[in-house]
């Protein structure tokens, strides 16, 4: 049985995500950028979104994923941005007090569907 599948529907939803800390701070090196791709992929696991790639910039993140249509791209990437926020938070207590009122993230997202494409023409 092909693991892209529903009850009654068969689906290849690839989409190329971007999205920056607030202010895109150039934050994201060393130990955060190994913790930030952990939080990521714990996190996807959780939702059923497959990371084909991905690639941690210093100012932003680059994610190619397969998002089932049973969760739009919207709500997931709430959850991601919200969810991955705190978890940053909890590890690293003194980015506080650089970002207040807990917001790592920018509020907006570049979001492009894939379709038909060969993925190594996405590449960054």
């Amino acid at each position: 049985m092909d693991k892209n599948t529903l009850a009654h529907t068969t689906w290849e939803c690839k989409y190329h995500i971007v999205f920056a800390p607030k202010y895109r701070r150039q934050i994201i090196y060393g130990k955060i950028k190994a913790d930030v791709a952990n939080i990521l992929s714990i996190l996807c696991k959780r939702k059923g979104v497959e990371i084909i790639e991905a690639e941690c910039c210093p100012d932003h993140i680059h994610m190619l994923v397969r998002i089932p249509p049973s969760i739009s791209v919207s709500s997931f990437m709430g959850y991601l941005k919200g969810k991955s926020s705190l978890m940053i938070f909890d590890r690293h207590a003194n980015l506080k007090y650089k970002y207040g009122n807990r917001k790592f993230w920018c509020r907006g997202y570049y979001e492009c569907y894939i379709l038909g494409k060969p993925t190594s023409s996405v590449r960054v």
